[in-house]
C-alpha cells in the first residue's frame, strides 16, 4: 500500500533539515517507537526533526509524491497510540517547533508553535499577567499535542477545554500546502469551522504549524479545598451538590488514599493528609478576597453538612506544591507502582461518576486485578487504569480486553463517551466503532478522505 524510505528519499530529506536532523535505523532511540503508556510499538523508518512550516510542507510534499506515511510526534505523552507510527515510513517530530512567536495584549491572544510546552506557555502567560485556562495533568505536553486532542485538564469545569482557546491554526495538508484556518476575532460564522475538525483529529487531518490562542486576565487570588470524606461514594455524591450550589470552582478532582500514597512514594514528598479513604481537590480563584473567600466558604460548609470529615485550606505557596504536585504525578506514581498498565479514558455525566467508579471497584473484584483511577469529578472525565502486577502474559491480555470490554460498555449505558481527552488513536478505534456506529464512522472516514486522498497522514488511527 505504502512505499518504503529509500535511500535517496532520506538524502532528500537531508536537504530539507539538515543531516542532524534526520536518523534512520539504529540511530532512532527506541522510545521513538512508542508513546507513555508503550502498549503499541513499532519503530519509524526515519525520524524528522523539523523546525518550519517550510519544512512541514517540503516533507509532506515529498511524503505524497512518493506514497510515504507520516506520522507527526510532539513530546510522545499520549496514551492511546496516536503517535506511533504503526506504517512505518515517516515519523515527523515537532518540538524543535518551540518558539512563542506573539503576544497581543490588545486581543487577548499568543501566537505559539506546536513544539511549545503546556507549562512553557502557561508560565509565559503568567509571566505576563495572563492565564492560559487548558491545564491538562502531564505539563510536559506539546500545545500541538494538547489541540490534537482537544485536552481538557483540571480547569475545564470553569474555563472549558482547549478547543474553547483556539481562534486560527496555520497547517499543512497532506499535499504539503499551507492553509490558515481560523482567525485572530472573538466571532466566526464563516462557513464551515474547519479549523474545529482539525482540533481532535489526532494528526489524522493535517500537520498543525502555528495557532493563535486565547487568554484571560489572571486571577489576582487563587485557593485550593483539600475535603477529606469517609468513602469514595460520598465524596463523589458531594459533587453535583457543589455544582447546584451555583458556586464555579475552577477545578474540582477526585482521589483516593491509594493513589495519593503511590503518589507519595514516587515523589518522596508527604501529602498534608492521607488518613481518609477518597478526597475532593477544589481550586477557587478570582480578582477580590472577599470573592473567593465567600465561594470556599459555601462549598466547606456544604461538604461538611453532607458529610466531609473536614475542610483544609491550601493557600500557602508551599501547601499548594504539595498537593498539586502530588496530583500532577498520579499518572507516573501508578504506572511505577506495577509491571505494565492501559488506561480508560472516559467522561460520564456528573451524576453518574459514582456509578461508574464503584463499578470499577467490582470490576476489580470480579477479575482480581488493581484498577485505580483518579480524575476531573466536576466534568466527569475519569481517568482509570488496569494494573497488571504479576500477570502472565495471556492473564493479562485477557483481563484487559474484558476490563474494557465492560468499562466502555457501561459509560455508554451511563450516556457518556469512550474518550473525555486523551483521544482514540490505534488503541482506542474499536470502541470509538462500537458506541457510534456505521454512519458517524462513515461521516469520519469520509472528512479524512477530503482532507487526505491518499491516506497518508497518521494511516490506522480514530476512524481508519
Amino acid at each position: 500500500m505504502y512505499n518504503n524510505v529509500t535511500a535517496a528519499d532520506i538524502a532528500a530529506l537531508q536537504v530539507i533539515v539538515g543531516e542532524a536532523d534526520v536518523l534512520h535505523g539504529q540511530a532512532i532511540n527506541p522510545d521513538y517507537a512508542h508513546d507513555e503508556l508503550g502498549g503499541i510499538s513499532r519503530m519509524p523508518e526515519v525520524l524528522v526533526r523539523v523546525h518550519s512550516t517550510q519544512e512541514v510542507s517540503a516533507v509532506m510534499k515529498l511524503a505524497y509524491e512518493r506514497n510515504i506515511p507520516v506520522t507527526v510526534r510532539g513530546s510522545g505523552t499520549g496514551l492511546v497510540g496516536a503517535a506511533v507510527a504503526i506504517h512505518g515510513g515517516i515519523l515527523l517530530e515537532t518540538t524543535k517547533m518551540n518558539r512563542i512567536l506573539a503576544l497581543d495584549e490588545n486581543n487577548l491572544t499568543v501566537t505559539v508553535q506546536p513544539g511549545v510546552l503546556l507549562m512553557e506557555l502557561a508560565a509565559f502567560a503568567e509571566e505576563h499577567d495572563f492565564l492560559y485556562p487548558p491545564d491538562p495533568g502531564e505539563k510536559s505536553a506539546t500545545i500541538g499535542g494538547n489541540i490534537s486532542t482537544n485536552a481538557g485538564g483540571m480547569r475545564a469545569v470553569k474555563y472549558g477545554v482547549t478547543r474553547d482557546y483556539v481562534r486560527s491554526l496555520t497547517v499543512v495538508l497532506p499535499n504539503g500546502e499551507i492553509q490558515t484556518f481560523g482567525a485572530a476575532v472573538a466571532k466566526n460564522s464563516s462557513g464551515y469551522s474547519l479549523k474545529d475538525l482539525i482540533i481532535g483529529s489526532e494528526g489524522t487531518l493535517c500537520v498543525i504549524c502555528e495557532a493563535v490562542l486565547k487568554l484571560v486576565p489572571l486571577p489576582k487570588i487563587s485557593v485550593s479545598l483539600l475535603v477529606p470524606f469517609p468513602d469514595m461514594k460520598s465524596a463523589i455524591e458531594a459533587v453535583p451538590e457543589i455544582i447546584r450550589s451555583k458556586v464555579t470552582p475552577t477545578a474540582i478532582e477526585y482521589m483516593s488514599r491509594d493513589t495519593i500514597l503511590f503518589s507519595e512514594n514516587y515523589l518522596g514528598k508527604k501529602f498534608p493528609d492521607t488518613k481518609n479513604d477518597a478526597y475532593i481537590l477544589l481550586t477557587f480563584d478570582g480578582n477580590t478576597d472577599a470573592q473567593v473567600d465567600q465561594d470556599m466558604s459555601t462549598v466547606a460548609e456544604l461538604c461538611l453538612k453532607i458529610g466531609a470529615l473536614d475542610a483544609y485550606i491550601v493557600d500557602t505557596d508551599e501547601r499548594k506544591k504539595s498537593v498539586w504536585s502530588a496530583r500532577g504525578a498520579f499518572l507516573e506514581a501508578i504506572k511505577a507502582s506495577t509491571t505494565e498498565m492501559d488506561e480508560c479514558d472516559v467522561v460520564v455525566p456528573g451524576n453518574q461518576v459514582d456509578t461508574f467508579i464503584k463499578y470499577t471497584h467490582e470490576l476489580a473484584d470480579e477479575f482480581h486485578v488493581r484498577i485505580p483511577s483518579f480524575g476531573h469529578a466536576g466534568d466527569g472525565n475519569l481517568h482509570v487504569y488496569i494494573c497488571r502486577d504479576t500477570l502472565s502474559d495471556p492473564d493479562w491480555e485477557q483481563v484487559k480486553s474484558d476490563c474494557f470490554d465492560r468499562m466502555y460498555q457501561k459509560a455508554v449505558e451511563l450516556g457518556g463517551l469512550v474518550s473525555g481527552e486523551h483521544g482514540i488513536g490505534y488503541a482506542k478505534k474499536a470502541y470509538l466503532r462500537r458506541q457510534y456506529g456505521e454512519t458517524p464512522i462513515a461521516l469520519m472516514q469520509g472528512i479524512k478522505r477530503v482532507f487526505d486522498e491518499k491516506n497518508i497522514l497518521n494511516p490506522g488511527k480514530v476512524c481508519f
